[in-house]
């Protein structure tokens, strides 16, 4: 991974790359508006990467592959990665395409089933609407380090967010809910990515959205 090259449209900020939306099958015909959650972004970030480096150039390609997975519904639309070829999995489980992202959500595919969510039973779009009321100023990610550079880049990363809102019939707290993991993304010479491997605790984070929480009353 170079940064003494002019780097592609991809791993530039997500807002540059948001720009570029001629013709793109955004979801709901509607192209995403991050300005809220940027602005809790930045009061809350702990990590600011030099422009260009390589926790720079991972970071803004994280956030762009983000905001394709969720807001563009046609895969071949995608820059952040090699379409056809592309894999995802978490914690060495199933593997998915992006077309199985496209029709079921990041969520559904991070969480799977368990005692505390229900992967079967949820859509992307109620997926999508659960965590955003329970984390409405935005549930954030942050890049803290590239620990190895390309073909196979490992790097560590926190998502975090204020549980201000409903999580199913689990009063709010308040407390910041912060999940750290690690990827390992297998990217081609242009910084596309072939394949990526989370890893991280999905029992933890859910633990803290129901454990010790008043029902709500109906």
């Amino acid at each position: 991974m170079s940064t003494d090259q002019t780097l592609p449209l991809w791993v530039q900020d997500r807002e540059v790359v948001l720009k570029q939306d001629e013709g793109i099958e955004w979801r709901d015909r509607q192209r995403p508006d991050y300005s809220h959650t940027n602005a809790s972004l930045e009061k809350e970030r702990k990590c600011n990467h030099a422009e260009g480096s390589l926790n720079a150039i991972a970071y803004n390609l994280v956030r762009t592959f983000e905001m394709e997975a969720s807001f563009k519904t046609n895969p071949q639309q995608w820059l952040s990665v090699v379409a056809d070829k592309f894999r995802m999995s978490t914690n060495g489980g199933k593997e998915y395409s992006a077309q199985d992202i496209v029709e079921q959500g990041t969520y559904n595919l991070f969480l799977e089933n368990s005692d505390h969510y229900s992967a079967s039973h949820e859509t992307f779009a109620s997926s999508y609407n659960l965590f955003h009321t329970a984390f409405p100023d935005g549930f954030h990610w942050e890049l803290i380090e590239v620990v190895a550079g390309s073909p196979n880049v490992v790097f560590k990363w926190r998502h975090w967010g204020t549980f201000k809102g409903v999580y199913k019939n689990h009063q709010p707290t308040g407390e910041t809910i912060e999940v750290v993991g690690l990827s390992i993304a297998k990217v081609t010479e242009d910084l596309k990515i072939e394949s990526v491997e989370h890893f991280f605790d999905t029992n933890q984070f859910l633990t803290k959205l129901t454990s010790g929480m008043c029902p709500v009353n109906h």
